[in-house]
C-alpha cells in the first residue's frame, strides 16, 4: 500500500494548485467535485501545501511511468481536442426533423483515445485548450465545454481553412465569443416579430390565394431574419451597397421583409391576373411592348437604409430566372461595379468596403450547378474580388422532389465551397438565436478577411415544390414528420417562456398585430383595384439618335503617339516592338490601320471623351489572335505597362483582366457589372465565339431578354470570333444563328463586320449610347484571319470622316445599274473572299453583278437593302452567300426579310454550305474545296441570267 506521502507525490506544479482546488470546492459542496476526488479526499484529507522537495537521488521507476502517463494523455487529448473542432459537426444538432443518416460521432470520444475521464480531469484547462475561457477548471471540462461548441445547434467547418490566423480567429470565434453571447430582450422581441411576420405572411398567402404558386419559405423561416441580420450589421460597417441574389425559393418573403416591398404591392400582383385597361382585345396575341414580364418570384427590387444622419445603404435584389444559380455572378458583378472609382485613368481604384454581396443558394443547386463553382473560383481573382461574399444555402434537403441521396455525392450541400477554403458554418433553423450568431460571424469575418463565407441554414419545406403539389407522394415519412412539426415562432416562444424570458401574451400580442397589417395590406389592395397597372411597364425604346462617331486625325495622330511612348527603362518584347512601332505612320496618308490598332484607336477615344471601360476574357490582354497587346511584358524584369493608363487625354479609368477559364460566370459578372455601371463600356470577349455555348443560360436569360423581362438596360458588348479558315467545329462558328433567333423587339445588336473603321465607328457609337434609353446589348462576330488581312485595313480618313454604315457596297461594282442581275447579299469574312475572287477579274467582266455586305444585322438594316434594289431595274434574282452551313448563320433569319423586299420575279436564292449537324469540318482540304465552291458559284452566272452587257 502506497504511504500518504507517495499518494500527493504525484501532484506538483500545476496539478498541485489544480488537486488544491478541488478541494476547497469538496470542502464547500463536496458534490461539486467527481467521485474519485471525494473518496480521496474522505480518506486522506488535505493535499499538502507545497509539493514534494526536490531529491538529489533519481526519481523512481514508478514517477518516471507516472510522468510519461501523463505526457501520453495530454497528447492523446490534442489529438481528441483537433478532432472535436474538426469533426464536431458530425453530432450536431442541425437537422430539425432528424431524417439524415446518423453520423459515426466515435472520433469525438476520449475512450477511442485510450482517456478516461479521470485521466482528462489530472490535466490543466489550458493545457489541454490553449486559452480556455474563466470557470473551466480542468481537461475534463475543456472537453466537455468543446464538444458542447462544436456540436450544439451550430457546426462548424475550418479545417480546409489553410491560413492559421483565420482558422484561429475562426475557433476563437466559435469557442468563445458565440457561448458568451445572448440577445437582450429588445433583441429577443425583434427576432420573434421578423419570425411571426415571415411565417403570418406565408399563411395569409395560403389561405387568401388558393392554390397559387409562391414557393414558400416555410420550414426555413428563420431565413428571412439570417439574411435581415446581416443587412443590419453591413449597414453597421459602414458598407454603402448591398447586392442580393436568390432563386424563387421564399424571394417573396425576402422582399417583403427585407426589401420592404409594400404588401399591397405583393398581393395586387397575386389578385390580378391580367391589367385590364391594357389587356389585348379577346382573340388578339398581344398589343403592346412588355407583355413579356416575368413571374413575380422572380422580380427584383431595390431599398435604400438610413443607418444615420447622412449614411445611406442601397439594397438591391437582382431579378433572377429559374435558371437558379446563373444570378450568383451578376449580384457580384453589381459588388464590383459599385466598389469602384473610375473617374480617374489607370486601373479603377477599388473600397472593398464600400460594397458587399449576399447569395441565397438552393441546396440541390449548390452542388448541382456548375455556375456555383465557376463563381466561387472567381473570388481572389484580381480582375473580379469583392472583398468577400455572404452565401447561405436554404436547405430544406429537397431538391423538386429528389432527395439528398439521389441530388449530390458530397455529405453536406456546402461541401463544393471547402475546395475554395471558404469558412462553412452549419445552423439548425429551428434555433433562430443560432442564426442570428451565425449572421453575426459571416459580417464580421468577411468585413475582417475580405473572404466568402457560407452559412448553410437547414430547415425542411413545409409544402411541396410548389404549393399546387403533394409531396406525399415521393415523401411519405418525411412529410409526416413535417405534419407535426412545430413553427420555428413556436419553438422560440416556447424556449423563451421556459426561460421565464417571455410570455404567451407577448406572443400572442405579437401575431396579432402581424395578422392585422397583413388584413389591413389586403383590404387597401381590394379599395385600389383597378387604379394602377399590375404588369411593369420597360422603359421605352426609342429610335437610337445616331451620332458623329468620326475623330479629327489630328486628335487621333497625338493619342496615336502617346500610346507608343513607354516609360523610361522599360523594354518591350522585341517582335511585338517592331509590330507596335509600325504603327507609329499608319495615320499618314495613304496608310492603312488594321483592326487591333482601329481598336486601339477606338478605346483610347472613348476613353479621351470621360467614358470608362472595362474588358474581359481569357485571353483579353493580347486576345487570342494576339492583335491586342494592350498589356506589355518586359522580358528582362517581367513588369507590366498598359499605355491606355498613362494616356494624357484620357478622362476615365481602364480595366483590361484576363479572366478564369469560364465563360457563364465571367459572362455574368460582366453582364451584372454594366448593369450596375450603365455608364461604363463594358465588353466580353470570347477565346473562340464558340466557347459562348457554355454561357447560353447568361445569353437566353438575361442578355437578350433583361429588358424585356424586367426592364433591366444593358450596354455589354460581346466580342465573338467567327469566321471559317480551315479550323475545326469548336473553332469556326460563333453560332450566329442562335443571336439572330433571339432578336427581337431591338433588344440588341448583332453585327458581322469586314472593316477596322466599321469596328471602331460601332465601338464609339455603342459608347455614345451608354446610359441612355436607347442602349441595348451589342453583339459582335469578330474576326480571326481578317485581323491581319489588308483588305480589312482601313484608310485614315475613314476614321475622321466616316460612320458605321450597316451595309457596305462593294466598290467597283453596280456603276451600270441597267445591266446589274444579281445581287448578292453576304456577311462578314465571305465577303472578303469574294472581294479577293473578283480583284482577279477586270472590272468590266462583273458588270452583271453587285455585292452588298450586310454589316448590321439586326436591327436588319431593310430599308437600307430596299433602297439599292430600287437602282436596278433589271434585277433578276438575290442571292444569299455564306460560309456556313444551311441551317446555321444567317440565312434561315435573313430569307423571309429579304423576300418582303425583293422585286416581283426576281427569287431569292442561297449559296452555301448544305446543312449539316457539326459547324465545320476539321479536314483543311475539304474546306477549301467547299470555300472554292461557295465563291465560284457566287460569281458565276446562273442560266436564269440573261448577261445584259448592252449589246
Amino acid at each position: 500500500m502506497p504511504t500518504e506521502e507517495q499518494i500527493w507525490e504525484s501532484y506538483y506544479g500545476h496539478n498541485l494548485g489544480y488537486i488544491q482546488e478541488q478541494y476547497e470546492l469538496y470542502l464547500q459542496n463536496p458534490e461539486s467535485v467527481v467521485q474519485e476526488y471525494r473518496d480521496l479526499f474522505a480518506a486522506k484529507g488535505a493535499p499538502p501545501l507545497e509539493g514534494p522537495r526536490a531529491s538529489a537521488a533519481p526519481a523512481s521507476a514508478s514517477q518516471s511511468r507516472l510522468d510519461a502517463s501523463q505526457l501520453k494523455h495530454a497528447v492523446a487529448a490534442g489529438k481528441l481536442v483537433w478532432n472535436i473542432r474538426t469533426y464536431g459537426h458530425m453530432a450536431a444538432d442541425i437537422d430539425p426533423l432528424g431524417i439524415g443518416p446518423e453520423a459515426n460521432a466515435r472520433v469525438l470520444e476520449p475512450e477511442t483515445y485510450g482517456l478516461k475521464q479521470a485521466d482528462l480531469a489530472a490535466l490543466p484547462a489550458d493545457l489541454v485548450w490553449e486559452g480556455a475561457p474563466e470557470g473551466v477548471r480542468n481537461g475534463w471540462e475543456a472537453i466537455r465545454k468543446l464538444r458542447e461548441v462544436y456540436t450544439g445547434t451550430i457546426a462548424y467547418e475550418f479545417g480546409h481553412v489553410h491560413d492559421e490566423n483565420e482558422r484561429k480567429w475562426l475557433n476563437d470565434y466559435a469557442e468563445k465569443y458565440i457561448p458568451s453571447q445572448s440577445l437582450n430582450p429588445v433583441e429577443r422581441r425583434k427576432l420573434m416579430k421578423r419570425l411571426l411576420e415571415a411565417e403570418q405572411f406565408e399563411d395569409f398567402l395560403q389561405r387568401t390565394f388558393v392554390g397559387a404558386k409562391r414557393f414558400s419559405v416555410e420550414g426555413n423561416d428563420a431565413l428571412v431574419a439570417l439574411v435581415d441580420e446581416i443587412v443590419h450589421e453591413l449597414t453597421n460597417a459602414g458598407v454603402g451597397h448591398i447586392t442580393m441574389g436568390m432563386a424563387h425559393r421564399g424571394r417573396l418573403n425576402v422582399l417583403a421583409h427585407v426589401l420592404e416591398k409594400p404588401y399591397t404591392k405583393i398581393f395586387s400582383e397575386f389578385h390580378h391576373s391580367t391589367n385590364k385597361s391594357v389587356a389585348p382585345s379577346e382573340g388578339s396575341i398581344g398589343i403592346n411592348y412588355g407583355w413579356s414580364g416575368d413571374v413575380k418570384y422572380h422580380m427584383g427590387a431595390n431599398r435604400s437604409i438610413k443607418s444615420g444622419e447622412t449614411v445611406e445603404t442601397r439594397l438591391t435584389l437582382a431579378n433572377n430566372p429559374s435558371h437558379l444559380e446563373y444570378v450568383n455572378p451578376v449580384v457580384q458583378g453589381f459588388a464590383r461595379a459599385a466598389q469602384e472609382d473610375r473617374s480617374k485613368p489607370g486601373y479603377p481604384e477599388r473600397n472593398e468596403d464600400s460594397a458587399a454581396s449576399i447569395v441565397i443558394h438552393g441546396d440541390a443547386a449548390f452542388p448541382g450547378e456548375g455556375i456555383v463553382a465557376e463563381t466561387m473560383n472567381l473570388s481572389q481573382l484580381n480582375g473580379y474580388r469583392i472583398g468577400g461574399t455572404i452565401h447561405i444555402i436554404a436547405n430544406n434537403k429537397i431538391g423538386f422532389t429528389t432527395e439528398s441521396v439521389d441530388s449530390r455525392s458530397t455529405h453536406y450541400a456546402s461541401d463544393v465551397a471547402k475546395g475554395y477554403e471558404i469558412p462553412v458554418i452549419h445552423v439548425n433553423a429551428d434555433d433562430p438565436e443560432a442564426c442570428i450568431a451565425a449572421a453575426r460571424m459571416a459580417s464580421e469575418y468577411r468585413r475582417l478577411f475580405k473572404k466568402d463565407f457560407l452559412i448553410d441554414l437547414i430547415g425542411y419545406r413545409k409544402y411541396g415544390h410548389n404549393e399546387t403539389d403533394d409531396p406525399e407522394t415521393t415523401q411519405p415519412l418525411i412529410y409526416k414528420k413535417v405534419k407535426a412539426h412545430p413553427t420555428v415562432s413556436r419553438i422560440y416562444a416556447d424556449k423563451l417562456i421556459s426561460q421565464g424570458a417571455f410570455s404567451e401574451d407577448e406572443y400572442a400580442k405579437i401575431k396579432g398585430e402581424v395578422v392585422e397589417r397583413l388584413k389591413a395590406a389586403y383590404e387597401e389592395m381590394k379599395q385600389r383595384e383597378g387604379q394602377e397597372a399590375v404588369h411593369q411597364t420597360p422603359a421605352s425604346l426609342g429610335e437610337a439618335t445616331p451620332k458623329p462617331t468620326g475623330v479629327p486625325l489630328a486628335a487621333l495622330r497625338e493619342i496615336n503617339s502617346e500610346l507608343l511612348t513607354w516609360p523610361v527603362g522599360f523594354k518591350v518584347y522585341p517582335k511585338l516592338q517592331r509590330i507596335l512601332e509600325r504603327r507609329a505612320d499608319a495615320l499618314n496618308e495613304g496608310e492603312k490601320v488594321d483592326w487591333g490598332h482601329a481598336e486601339t484607336l477606338a478605346f483610347a477615344s472613348i476613353l479621351s471623351d470621360g467614358r470608362p471601360i472595362r474588358i474581359t476574357g481569357q485571353d483579353a490582354e493580347r486576345a487570342t489572335f494576339a492583335f491586342r497587346n494592350l498589356v506589355l511584358h518586359d522580358p528582362e524584369t517581367g513588369a507590366t505597362f498598359c499605355p491606355l493608363h498613362r494616356l494624357p487625354q484620357a478622362k476615365a479609368s481602364f480595366a483590361i483582366h484576363n479572366s478564369a477559364l469560364s465563360e457563364s460566370a465571367v459572362l455574368g459578372f460582366e453582364y451584372g457589372y454594366n448593369v450596375f455601371a450603365p455608364e461604363t463600356m463594358v465588353i466580353w470577349e470570347a477565346q473562340y465565339g464558340d466557347f459562348a455555348n457554355v454561357a447560353q443560360v447568361l445569353i437566353d436569360q438575361f442578355i437578350s431578354s433583361g429588358r424585356s423581362k424586367w426592364s433591366e438596360k444593358s450596354g455589354l458588348i460581346m466580342l465573338l470570333p467567327h469566321g471559317y479558315e480551315g479550323a475545326g467545329p469548336e473553332h469556326s462558328s460563333a453560332r450566329l444563328e442562335r443571336y439572330l433567333q433571339l432578336s427581337a423587339e431591338e433588344n440588341w445588336t448583332v453585327a458581322n463586320l469586314t472593316s477596322s473603321a466599321q469596328y471602331f465607328h460601332l465601338l464609339r457609337r455603342q459608347a455614345s449610347l451608354l446610359g441612355t434609353d436607347d442602349v441595348r446589348p451589342l453583339v459582335i462576330m469578330t474576326p480571326k484571319s481578317l485581323v491581319r488581312n489588308p483588305r480589312a485595313a482601313s484608310s485614315p480618313e475613314e476614321f475622321e470622316k466616316g460612320s458605321f454604315r450597316p451595309i457596305i457596297e462593294q466598290q467597283g461594282l453596280g456603276r451600270k445599274a441597267d445591266r446589274v442581275e444579281r445581287l448578292v447579299l453576304c456577311t462578314g469574312k465571305v465577303a472578303i473572299d469574294l472581294e479577293d475572287a473578283l480583284d482577279k477579274e477586270k472590272p468590266d467582266h462583273w458588270d452583271w453583278l453587285h455585292i452588298v455586305r450586310v454589316e448590321q444585322l439586326y436591327p436588319f438594316p431593310a430599308q437600307e437593302i430596299a433602297a439599292v434594289i430600287a437602282r436596278f431595274p433589271n434585277l433578276k434574282e438575290i442571292v444569299w452567300v455564306q460560309e456556313e452551313p444551311r441551317n446555321m448563320g444567317a440565312w434561315s433569319y435573313a430569307e423571309p426579310r429579304i423576300r418582303e423586299i425583293a422585286p416581283a420575279g426576281a427569287p431569292v436564292r442561297y449559296i452555301g454550305r448544305p446543312e449539316r449537324s457539326s459547324p465545320a469540318t476539321g479536314f483543311q482540304q475539304v474546306h477549301a474545296l467547299e470555300q472554292q465552291f461557295i465563291v465560284s458559284q457566287s460569281l458565276k452566272p446562273s442560266p436564269t441570267l440573261t448577261h445584259n452587257l448592252g449589246r
